[in-house]
């Protein structure tokens, strides 16, 4: 039985694509913070690993567990993450950070633990992204610095990893609504498909489907929703009109 890594695995999404994964003969195995594993029990094709994946330490116990359980790993899943809605005057540095610290350098560590791995397996490296990952999204300045920063990593990745028979994929959802109403901090750190200005809105298993079956056509990368791939495609053909909409949604917010 085939096995993946899910980090954020008991948030709304890491559930969904665990739901998807097994009932297409998967097994799956989770990580997260303990008390994201509300609800959830280990069963026949789950396991649970409590782990921060921004202590390296505890990144490292949980692949070595994982490899005393599973005779190969093929698919890590880079999902743990969180949303920062700001705007950088006045932002708190501290945040600013943070968010890198869990959603890139969470990744980048858990990736580089797992390639040995991936490469026997000659599995794949799913990142999950966002729409801020390839354009600019307002009051997100900090928050999409660190998903351009995930997306940069993956996609130059991918041509490092070709050689050894290894996918590299990322997808890009717009608004999966995996959090509604949730509080933010005074940081502006909050629970990621929070946020109230969200358009578009999928729930976790219509963006676990389509992630899903990109990965299944091999997508290199994966725009999920409407508004992900009328993104994609507005800001590759016209970055300019793009911006000036962008600029546009803000002055009203403001004004």
């Amino acid at each position: 039985m085939k096995c993946a890594v899910i980090t954020g695995g008991g948030g709304g999404l890491g559930r969904a694509l665990a739901q998807g994964l097994q009932a297409r003969g998967w097994f799956t195995a989770l990580m997260d913070l303990p008390e994201g594993f509300a609800g959830l029990q280990a069963g026949p094709r789950q396991s649970l690993h409590p782990c921060d994946v921004t202590d390296p330490a505890q990144v490292r116990a949980c692949v070595a567990d994982l490899r005393a359980q599973h005779p190969s790993i093929d698919l890590a899943v880079y999902n743990a993450g969180v949303t920062l809605i700001a705007p950088f005057a006045g932002m708190d540095p501290a945040a600013h950070r943070r968010a890198f610290e869990i959603n890139y350098w969470g990744a980048v560590t858990l990736a580089a633990e797992l390639l040995p791995d991936l490469r026997a397996a000659r599995g794949t490296h799913l990142a999950i992204t966002s729409v801020a990952g390839f354009a600019p999204l307002k009051h997100r300045t900090a928050y999409a610095a660190s998903k351009h920063a995930l997306t940069g990593f993956f996609a130059s990745l991918r041509a490092e990893e070709a050689p050894h028979g290894v996918q590299v994929a990322l997808a890009a959802p717009s608004f999966v609504a995996t959090n509604p109403g949730a509080a933010y901090g005074p940081d502006g750190i909050g629970r990621p498909g929070a946020a109230r200005d969200g358009i578009d809105a999928m729930t976790p298993g219509q963006a676990a489907q389509a992630i899903l079956e990109g990965l299944e056509r091999r997508r290199a990368f994966i725009p999920v929703g409407r508004v992900a791939r009328l993104s994609w495609w507005l800001n590759r053909l016209s970055p300019g009109l793009y911006a000036r909409l962008m600029v546009r949604s803000v002055a009203r917010e403001t004004s």
